[in-house]
């Protein structure tokens, strides 16, 4: 496995996600800032800066487990593995949203709204395909991005 090669492609791809959540209100679907979210976690008011610092974190995590499941032979770099991981990674992460009620902050104190599993409670059928076209674009360009370094 690369490490380099893993942490590059996760802000690249986190990079290229993000983009996409701020097109998506210009392009008729709902707000999907995550960091916004992420942000409020751990109080009412929220820290935007954290949000983004703990989104990109994420990002990198992810690729680094893209990279290590690769790595020990579970599908490949390449656009069909990077859509397939995008895939599981959005059905994960959105479910894990319906649990997000019961740790965060801005939510338990009425100024987040609680976004449901897959967003759906922030903009129904819209927010649910919106991340899951964020997140199979982020597949592709974390195993794009990592096999140029393998």
């Amino acid at each position: 496995m690369n490490i380099l090669g893993a942490i590059v492609a996760g802000l690249v791809g986190t990079v290229v996600i993000s983009m996409i959540m701020m097109m998506a209100p210009k392009m008729g679907m709902p707000k999907m800032a995550i960091w916004e979210m992420l942000g409020s976690m751990f109080s009412a008011e929220g820290n935007v800066g954290m949000g983004w610092v703990m989104h990109f974190m994420a990002g990198v995590v992810f690729a680094i487990i893209y990279a290590v499941l690769w790595t020990a032979g579970l599908g490949s770099a390449g656009v069909v593995g990077g859509a397939v991981f995008g895939i599981a990674h959005w059905l994960v992460v959105g479910l894990m949203m319906g649990g997000m009620p019961m740790m965060h902050a801005g939510i338990k104190a009425g100024s987040v709204q609680a976004p449901g599993i897959y967003m759906l409670n922030r903009g129904g059928m819209m927010s649910f395909m919106g991340g899951l076209m964020g997140h199979v674009v982020y597949g592709i360009v974390v195993a794009l991005i990592y096999v140029a370094f393998v």
